[in-house]
């Protein structure tokens, strides 16, 4: 069969994977654009698409059995451009990666490992245990509570637990209390949640029911001095509302995904039409909690798994589309 690897981010996973399939398959990789010598005559053809974007302006993929996001999201890719007979699946692998994101970001609220270490090379004692100046907070005093409670948010409450955090979910499905969940609440008590946590982590994908889901009402009943956080997709919190929030100072934040990314028009923008960049109680970074050598790993298998499945005429894993 004919794969083919869309894009840049797609590449990465093809490498070694010619290996790992075995013979009998035919792997092409193609840029974002297609503009290059065959490109769209590959995508055209191919049986088997790799990829995290499908839409309307790209050609038609006839022969195509199965397009695979090796990633979990998949509100790039238009499933009114897949043929007739196709199925989109997703992939996973992520959840351990994005849990150590997550708890790294939040004990580097509560142990400031860089900034005592350039003290110290200045001579600067103030955390030296005694000296009532250099006193810490613990992370174990927190609560978390967690939107969404699949792959990514089993695995950070798993992890908040380890640390002696108090977790709290809001689901859309109902979550009974288990060892690593305190209380849970439905997606629409989320109003009701929210003045109890410290740390408010949203770890959706974007759906039409997610979009804008937290938004002013959400934020504004966040106790002063909370963080939120998020890991699941930009558009889940309301992009005004939340640059208000933290432009108030009533509360801070840490946020891996957004509203705006790097196109081939503009390879390097800020992440948003707003200035989140200009807040000093926010700490930024460029979607990368999922992006790790485990993660790569990890999906690779589910590529080469459903490879074989489809070249054996079984059904794929991970259906997204249609909904098996």
């Amino acid at each position: 069969m004919l794969i083919v690897f869309h894009g840049a981010n797609a590449e990465t996973f093809s490498i070694g994977i010619e290996d790992r399939l075995g013979a009998g398959h035919e792997v092409a990789r193609v840029s974002d654009a297609l503009d290059g010598d065959g490109e769209r005559e590959a995508f055209e053809k191919a049986e088997i698409i790799v990829g995290i974007a499908l839409k309307e302006h790209h050609p038609t993929p006839r022969a195509l059995k199965l397009y695979l996001s090796p990633a979990a999201g998949v509100d790039q890719i238009d499933v009114g451009c897949l043929p007739e007979g196709s199925t989109l699946c997703n992939a996973f692998g992520h959840e351990t990666a994005i849990a150590e994101y997550v708890m790294a970001a939040l004990l580097a609220r509560h142990v400031p490992l860089v900034r005592v270490d350039a003290q110290l090379r200045q001579g600067n004692w103030e955390h030296w245990a005694g000296r009532p100046t250099g006193l810490r907070s613990e992370l174990r005093s927190q609560t978390l509570g967690i939107v969404g409670f699949g792959h990514i948010g089993k695995a950070i409450a798993k992890a908040a637990k380890a640390f002696g955090m108090r977790v709290l979910v809001a689901n859309r499905s109902v979550v009974e209390p288990t060892d690593v969940v305190d209380e849970s609440f439905g997606l629409e008590r989320l109003g009701e949640m929210a003045p109890m946590v410290d740390v408010l982590l949203a770890t959706l994908p974007l759906t039409e029911e997610t979009r804008g889901l937290i938004g002013a009402d959400v934020l504004s009943a966040l106790p002063n001095g909370a963080v939120i956080m998020n890991v699941g997709r930009g558009a889940v919190i309301e992009e005004h509302a939340l640059y208000d929030a933290f432009a108030s100072g009533r509360i801070s934040g840490i946020i891996d995904t957004w509203y705006r990314y790097p196109s081939v028009e503009n390879p390097e923008p800020h992440p948003s039409e707003l200035p989140f960049h200009e807040l000093p109680n926010l700490l930024m970074t460029p979607h990368m909690s999922a992006w790790t050598t485990g993660t790569i790993a990890r999906r690779q298998e589910v590529i080469v798994d459903n490879v074989r499945r489809i070249s054996r005429g079984e059904l794929p894993v991970n259906r997204v589309y249609p909904h098996g």
